[in-house]
């Protein structure tokens, strides 16, 4: 049976591209947003008829960036009509989108709601007049506020807050000051990453030239449980390494990414992927990947209905890697039978000789219905889940 079908859609432009980013985004003053919404729409029709795609409803769309609070509350609904027209849309269908509190606009906000869209994720990244500066971000902490304010008062029922630890000499008490202001919003989800200097960044080239002093591991640990803590305490849970939510509204559709779930990806350098479950002597997945430049991407948008930049397939023997190395950041692990369903083999007895030391060490559980972390092995998740791959 297939999985649930979920849509990303990206929007690529920014104000200013931060210096730590590396999403695929794009400075532009002035996006040609018709253009750019005639692509999107173009595309999506594309993938909504193509064998891989055709007749499954959607059950989560997420509005990514980039910005997309920069977009025209127009080529939200259009996109969101399209959608529902071409695809269908589960009645509880969840509808992200990602905002910036520097780009937060009551009319929009409100605009975005009346088209659907019913979940907000805001990049806070952090509270600290200092620490925002030094991200780069175009918003300070009472434009954060006020977004939230105003979100709400769009109507926004549920609304993510992401935020950003192990910055450079931040220490555990400048954290818990952010997250303790974050939580006495009451969001109903929150995302708590810690600073990656990811390769081909800005802040990559920087580091590389004069080290910035980014908190030791030790510093960063006490800062990961230190939040798991003040989360776990004010009614929060932690459905994942880094997401917390209100009981009930986790974010379905990263989780259905962790799920191993199908998805379209429209947009410049959005990705999608489809299960070959309907060859069970295959029972491997292709993904593609679309190209980054959005006026190239617009290009072969709107001459080829696609915008294929890179695809790949993976065998069945891959897949069942790299979906136990994304179940296993789950806070419930991998369902064991449900595996077995998918890939035709036991998850545990495939993976043992790789996942066995961790079992051995106490830092993975393993019994009759699931594999999944201990509470030791949390913090280890990206060393345990890397060594099925």
């Amino acid at each position: 049976m297939a999985s649930p079908l979920q849509l990303y859609v990206h929007i690529p432009f920014c104000v200013h591209k931060c210096h730590y980013c590396d999403f695929n985004s794009h400075e532009r003053e002035t996006p040609d947003w018709s253009v750019y919404q005639l692509a999107l729409i173009t595309e999506l029709k594309y993938w909504a008829n193509s064998p891989e795609f055709a007749n499954r409803k959607l059950n989560t769309i997420f509005i990514g960036g980039g910005t997309p609070s920069l977009a025209p509350p127009a080529l939200i609904e259009a996109v969101i009509n399209t959608a529902r027209d071409c695809c269908g849309l589960d009645a509880d269908a969840e509808i992200t989108m990602e905002a910036n509190p520097g780009t937060a606009d009551a009319a929009h906000f409100q605009a975005y709601r009346q088209a659907g869209v019913n979940r907000l994720s805001i990049g806070v990244q952090s509270l600290d007049a200092a620490e925002l500066r030094w991200l780069e971000r175009i918003h300070g902490a009472d434009e954060a506020m006020a977004a939230y304010r105003i979100a709400r008062d769009a109507g926004f029922a549920n609304i993510n807050l992401d935020l950003m630890y192990g910055l450079p000499e931040q220490s555990l008490g400048n954290w818990l000051a952010t997250l303790t202001t974050a939580i006495s919003l009451a969001p109903e989800h929150l995302s708590c990453y810690q600073l990656t200097v990811e390769p081909h960044t800005k802040l990559a080239a920087t580091h590389a030239r004069k080290p910035y002093p980014l908190p030791d591991d030790d510093t960063a640990l006490s800062m990961f449980w230190a939040t798991r803590e003040q989360l776990l305490e004010t009614g929060y849970e932690a459905y994942e390494i880094s997401n917390f939510s209100r009981p009930g509204l986790k974010c379905r559709h990263n989780d259905g990414y962790w799920l191993y779930h199908d998805y379209i990806g429209i947009g410049a350098g959005a990705s999608g992927k489809w299960d070959h479950s309907g060859n069970q002597a295959d029972g491997g997945i292709t993904r593609y990947s679309n190209i980054r430049t959005p006026e190239r991407y617009i290009a072969s948008a709107l001459t080829q209905g696609k915008s294929i930049n890179a695809q790949e397939s993976l065998t069945r023997n891959e897949a069942a890697a790299e979906a136990c190395w994304l179940g296993l950041r789950r806070s419930h692990g991998i369902n064991r039978q449900a595996f077995l369903q998918r890939f035709g083999f036991d998850g545990w007895a495939s993976f043992q000789p790789q996942l066995e030391t961790w079992q051995r060490a106490g830092k993975l559980i393993v019994d009759d219905d699931r594999l999944q972390l201990s509470a030791s092995g949390i913090a280890l998740a990206d060393a345990i889940s890397a060594s099925v791959l």
